[in-house]
């Protein structure tokens, strides 16, 4: 340890060391990943990396996503955020083509070119991001199932089914099957529509395949039961669901709660809530406020009492405005 103690104070007090540090201090954004008040945060990565693209240092840009990694900072969806679809759009994603090649091999590489499909997904560039998918291929570097996930994601939520399968194509051409979230890509986007057939088709080919169903698959199996109007057949794959030891999604219990509410089903709906009450809190703050707040849209105020009575016993958190009206009826005394 005092050995340490001396290297880190001969080091402190090197010429080399300062001069090296001048001469760094030159550049247009510093990538040093340490910064003079300790290690930089994820944040503090997008930030100088959104710099530096918009300025046109695409070096910069380099070396910063190699260091961000090295550093615990991993990508985020704010990292190419500077990636526009305005007048620099073009030269910008020449440049980001030019530099991800030279990127660290592996892990550093994939999850750039990744967050960079997934940037041009959420600009609606699809064409774009199958031209990455290209370049990871022609450049030989790692492309499995989760490179294709945003595309797919992206094609099924604007219900283009028919352009997401091709894409499925052009996994299989590059020997990469369809994995369980591709698959719920395709279910969710049915089930949503309410279109149980199709989604029966994409169940059999899961099927087939051996692919066996998981937390998500089952969330768009009871979307889909609730947006067809079968709230017990929704209940049955909820408690399906239980039995099998996957957790379940707040939003799942949101869906049968919205569609029992919808359709007046109100003390049921309560019962619902109050079956799962008491085993975690955050979904009892998720459930019984979500349910409080459908049951005053619907102006069922007595139910809603309730509800919020219960939220109250149990010390749970309410938004402003349910707190703001539980304070009202329980100051109303008529």
């Amino acid at each position: 340890m005092s050995l340490l103690r001396r290297f880190v104070k001969e080091a402190n007090n090197s010429r080399f060391l300062l001069q090296s540090i001048s001469r760094r201090s030159f550049s247009t954004v510093n990538s040093n990943p340490i910064g003079n008040h300790g290690r930089r945060t994820t944040t503090e990565f997008d930030n100088l990396i959104h710099e530096a693209g918009s300025s046109g240092d695409f070096e910069a840009v380099r070396r910063l996503l190699n260091s961000r990694v090295v550093n615990a900072c991993f990508n985020t969806s704010a990292t190419f955020k500077f990636l526009t679809n305005t007048v620099s759009y073009s030269s910008h994603l020449e440049d980001l083509r030019r530099i991800l090649p030279q990127t660290d091999a592996g892990y550093t590489r994939k999850h750039a070119y990744e967050t960079l499909i997934a940037r041009l997904c959420k600009l609606g560039r699809i064409d774009d991001a199958l031209i990455l998918i290209g370049d990871i291929s022609t450049g030989k570097f790692e492309l499995t199932s989760s490179t294709f996930h945003p595309i797919l994601n992206t094609l099924t939520k604007k219900n283009k089914i028919e352009e997401a399968w091709r894409v499925v194509e052009l996994m299989r051409s590059h020997a990469l099957p369809m994995d369980v979230t591709s698959y719920n890509y395709f279910l969710t986007s049915h089930c949503y529509d309410g279109d149980v057939a199709e989604a029966s088709k994409v169940l059999m080919k899961m099927e087939e395949e051996g692919i066996s169903a998981d937390t998500r698959t089952y969330d768009a199996l009871v979307l889909g039961a609730c947006k067809s109007g079968k709230v017990e057949a929704a209940m049955a794959i909820l408690g399906r669901m239980e039995e099998e030891g996957l957790p379940v999604l707040y939003a799942t219990h949101a869906h049968v709660i919205g569609e029992m509410v919808e359709n007046g089903y109100y003390a049921q709906g309560v019962e619902f809530v109050m079956a799962y009450a008491g085993k975690d809190q955050r979904l009892d703050e998720e459930n019984l406020g979500s349910l409080a707040s459908k049951l005053i849209k619907k102006k069922r105020f007595k139910e809603a009492k309730l509800v919020l009575k219960e939220m109250s016993v149990r010390g749970l958190r309410m938004g402003n405005a349910l707190r703001d009206f539980h304070e009202t009826i329980m100051c109303y005394k008529p």
